[in-house]
């Protein structure tokens, strides 16, 4: 009998080793060097498919009501819209040149581009299919964020080292402020009340009032216990604000921040070289893309354990989730 157990045992060790399985939903991964976007099952964590959608795939984004997926697709100047429940593409928007980051408006009427080769950022009218403003910014726009009550769009500028303050109505450039080396994502909390930038080469996280184009405190991630090589890019943010999670990039790790201190709580490990991260729907997982080693890391926020690295190939970049 004692026999008979032990591959029963082997395999509940097995299935614990894997992490609980999350509720169902789907992780999009955009890979800029296989040209595709993998779909992920987020149940059983197997790829689904690829969608070849041009060349250079990065920045991604979903609609407010989760129908519709949104792929810069850099190389060739547009953003691919794709319908999430049958996985296909609907049509390619205008969007500049260039494209990298973007951010949709709460309403789900415009977005607002990172031209990064033109030093603009420019909003698409979706129903028009067109760009009808932009703006001039720092070389190397990057990161964009919307505010949620759809006022402000903010604009990071790697080459300049400013996060730029726009008015979302007409396009004038408000204000522009100095913050650490190569800035790259930015991301507004729930109630509009902040707004977190991360900048990589000086491995920082930078939170402002935007409403006052005001910075308050920076966080200095090599001062936090960190890996080696630490920097700052991608940025996930709970549903309520709780809790802050940082790409260390070429520190090969992602933090969790508590906001309320401005401190790391936990450090988790990742791919090599973590450019995105999200959550899942039920924010019990995080995943992190990697692109030196072209993959996927599954980590349990309850356990803190990254529990599977799926390996994609190619160099994935951005990563979003949908129910």
């Amino acid at each position: 009998m004692r026999g008979a157990l032990i591959p029963i045992l082997a395999a509940l060790g097995l299935s614990a080793c894997a992490g609980p399985r999350a509720a169902p939903h789907t992780i999009w991964v955009s890979d800029e060097q296989a040209d595709v976007v993998h779909v992920i099952d987020g149940a059983t964590l197997k790829e689904t498919a690829a969608l070849h959608l041009g060349r250079r795939p990065r920045g991604l984004a979903v609609s407010p009501d989760g129908a519709t997926l949104y792929v810069a697709v850099s190389k060739d100047d547009r953003i691919a819209e794709v319908d999430v429940k049958t996985r296909r593409l609907r049509r390619y928007l205008a969007s500049g040149s260039d494209p990298e980051r973007f951010a949709l408006a709460p309403d789900g009427r415009t977005l607002y581009v990172a031209n990064e080769d033109e030093g603009a950022a420019s909003a698409v009218d979706l129903a028009a299919d067109r760009v009808v403003r932009r703006t001039t910014v720092g070389p190397e726009p990057e990161g964009m964020a919307v505010s949620p009550d759809g006022r402000l769009v903010v604009c990071t500028s790697e080459g300049a080292s400013l996060v730029h303050f726009i008015d979302a109505a007409t396009g004038a450039l408000e204000d522009s402020i100095l913050v650490g080396a190569r800035p790259r994502d930015a991301r507004f909390t729930p109630d509009g009340k902040r707004l977190w930038v991360t900048s990589e080469s000086r491995a920082s996280v930078a939170v402002f009032d935007p409403a006052a184009h005001r910075l308050l405190a920076t966080l200095d991630l090599r001062k936090a216990d960190p890996p080696p090589n630490v920097q700052a890019v991608g940025l996930a943010m709970t549903r309520d604000g709780g809790r802050v999670y940082v790409a260390a990039g070429r520190g090969d790790h992602a933090a969790e921040i508590d906001p309320a201190t401005l401190k790391v709580t936990r450090w988790f490990k990742t791919g090599q070289r973590t450019w995105g991260i999200a959550l899942s729907p039920d924010e019990s997982r995080l995943y992190a893309a990697s692109g030196l080693s072209g993959d996927l890391a599954v980590i349990d926020l309850k356990s803190g354990r990254t529990i599977r690295t799926l390996k994609l190939g190619g160099r994935p970049w951005g990563v979003v989730t949908t129910p």
